[in-house]
């Protein structure tokens, strides 16, 4: 007699299968994406949605916040002055095809600007909905509408006394952000054959290919690295204050009661501590310690709150309790460029290059490098955008990718060069490629040997292929993680592998004053920039070496237990790292090779007089 087995078994047996394929293991994604390629594309497809869709909420959010901005300043104006601010909103960002003031109050109705033959009959709909909307008092903004190739939103914000602000924003941003991410997480041959002459060989044999498819605190009180409290016995005089100001290289000084705040430009705070022990008719001086709740310093740039996920995980917010950076620590972005009147980057940035055209300035005609320049040093705490990860190290652009986002050895090579000897101390490269180029690796011992911490993107493909310059020894290599700390789908990974850091739906500064969320290594490596030059705000002191022992030692373990291919030394912690690089400062440390070399010198001429 055959064995019967129960219905319910089949049940059973179904939703594990099913379980298996919609919530898949680490182990299980990797061979699904070996096995089945096609379970590889739709990840990417997927996340690619989910980029556009984040992205298309970060549009509509700037735009409600600057609607609200000018409907403060509209009111008491002339006519004419109403249009001119309508006009300035719209040469600021470029997007905002039409904007309309509406007033029942005073019955006024005032507009700029105008709408592309052909769409007007499609928006009709839409601004009618919006009209309405301004009409209840209440705001409104329409799904994003594709007309021909572009996409379009109808915006209204409404004014406690009625009326409000309406708008037509074009969403360029939406199709750049499609087309960029399909090239970054290689949903499409890239770079095309072609450009730079480019041919497509087997990183192994050489042989010629097409591609057609592509956390710890107790006892630790924190402070201001760069400010001190001071209390005089009698107000000084403005020559006095003068002097002090001049002493210390002050930048700001703000005075409560017979208390000042002092800020330097140059000093630290021990500095200036030890210069106002000095001066008299000083009652006290001491640093302007935090004091901080358990919870966060949360910061209150606009989109932080419902977008940036990347900050917590990651302790960088308690990490900016230790420190917030230095100004005199500069990252080195070697990418597309960067949008150098972005709202969101003004006092963020030094002078750069351009050496895909010399002649101009490094400015960004793809996206990417605004977009890896904003994770790092976004402007923080000034109500607009999003935040960065450093308050104070500033960013130096360097084009080395042109308009299709593509570049050569050389332009790779001479940006490394030239961010060593202009003063850079970190160099982030969200790029690579799978063949080694020991021009490009000299350029790297170069840059190294002159104590430069160089990191890179691992690329992805999802494949344990070493990719460069991330797998060259002296670059430190990133892979990504999700906002579930797993490894995102497309991220490669190996035993080259040094840390992960987040690189899924990452929301940063875009170029025309805009915003996106984009996915990919390159958006995880910056995050590991930021974190090296806030360890050298830290202690200065510390080499290159130490600074990549401090982020490996410090990175939570994910994944098996120790280093793994997949993670590397697991993800980055900031919190963890800057409290190690404090405590290193705080240590005695031993004279660096030099010193000790130099002494030596020095007996050894004593003794053989």
């Amino acid at each position: 007699m055959l064995f019967r087995t129960p219905k319910w078994i089949f049940a059973l047996l179904l939703l594990i299968g099913i379980g298996y394929m919609i919530y898949p293991t680490e182990e299980q994604q990797q061979d699904l994406a070996h096995k089945h390629p096609r379970y590889e594309t739709a990840q990417k497809v997927s996340l690619i949605e989910q980029d556009i869709l984040v992205t298309n909420e970060l549009c509509f959010e700037q735009c409600k916040r600057d609607f609200n901005r000018l409907l403060l300043d509209l009111h008491h104006n002339t006519e004419l002055e109403v249009k001119d601010k309508l006009q300035q909103l719209r040469a600021e960002h470029p997007h905002m095809l039409s904007v309309t003031w509406s007033n029942p109050k005073h019955q006024q109705v005032i507009s700029s600007g105008s709408y592309p033959s052909g769409i007007q009959e499609k928006l009709e709909p839409y601004q009618a909905e919006a009209k309405q909307a301004l009409e209840n008092g209440k705001p409104y903004h329409s799904p994003s509408i594709q007309i021909g190739q572009n996409h379009y939103m109808a915006l209204a914000v409404p004014e406690l006394e009625g009326g409000g602000l309406m708008g037509v924003i074009k969403q360029s941003i939406l199709d750049q952000i499609q087309d960029q991410q399909k090239k970054n997480l290689r949903l499409v041959p890239y770079p095309a054959e072609g450009n730079y002459r480019v041919e497509s060989v087997d990183s192994d044999t050489q042989r010629d290919i097409r591609v057609d498819n592509g956390e710890e605190n107790a006892g630790v009180s924190h402070y201001h690295k760069e400010q001190v409290v001071v209390k005089f016995q009698a107000t000084p005089n403005q020559a006095t204050m003068a002097k002090i100001k001049h002493a210390i290289h002050s930048s700001s000084t703000k005075k409560l009661g017979y208390t000042y705040v002092f800020e330097s430009h140059k000093l630290t705070a021990e500095q200036m501590i030890a210069y106002f022990k000095k001066v008299d008719n000083v009652e006290y001086v001491e640093p302007h310690y935090y004091y901080m709740t358990n919870a966060e310093l949360m910061p209150n740039d606009d989109l932080y709150s419902p977008h940036q996920w990347n900050l917590p995980i990651t302790q960088t917010i308690e990490g900016w309790g230790i420190s917030k950076g230095n100004e005199d620590i500069i990252i080195a972005v070697l990418d597309t460029g960067t949008d150098l009147n972005h709202p969101d980057l003004q006092g963020r940035l030094v002078t750069g290059l351009n050496i895909i055209q010399p002649e101009e300035e490094p400015i960004d005609d793809v996206g990417h490098g605004t977009h890896v320049t904003g994770v790092i040093s976004a402007t923080v705490n000034n109500l607009e955008g999003v935040a960065g990860m450093t308050w104070y190290d500033k960013v130096m652009p360097i084009k080395v990718l042109d308009q299709t986002g593509a570049g050569t050895t050389y332009s790779v090579a001479q940006g490394i060069i030239w961010a060593t000897d202009h003063g850079a101390k970190i160099i982030n490269m969200s790029l690579g490629n799978y063949a080694q180029a020991e021009f490009l690796h000299d350029a790297i011992r170069y840059a190294f040997d002159k104590d430069v911490v160089l990191i890179a993107a691992s690329g992805n493909d999802n494949t344990d292929q070493p990719g460069y310059p991330a797998a060259y020894p002296e670059v430190f290599a990133v892979g990504a993680t999700d906002y579930q700390e797993q490894r995102a789908p497309f991220s490669n990974y190996g035993s080259y592998i040094d840390v992960a850091a987040p690189g899924v739906t990452i929301a940063s500064t875009y170029p025309d004053n805009q915003y996106a969320a984009l996915s990919g290594t390159s958006m995880a490596s910056p995050h590991v920039a930021a974190l090296a030059a806030l360890i050298r705000s830290v202690n200065p002191l510390l080499t290159n070496v130490e600074v990549m022992k401090i982020m490996r030692n410090t990175a939570v373990d994910l994944g098996e237990t120790g280093r793994d291919d997949l993670f590397g030394y697991g993800q980055i912690n900031v919190k963890q790292a800057l409290i190690e690089a404090n405590n290193t400062k705080n240590s005695v440390r031993l004279f660096p090779e030099w010193v000790k070399r130099e002494i030596q010198n020095i007996r050894s001429k004593y003794t053989s007089s």
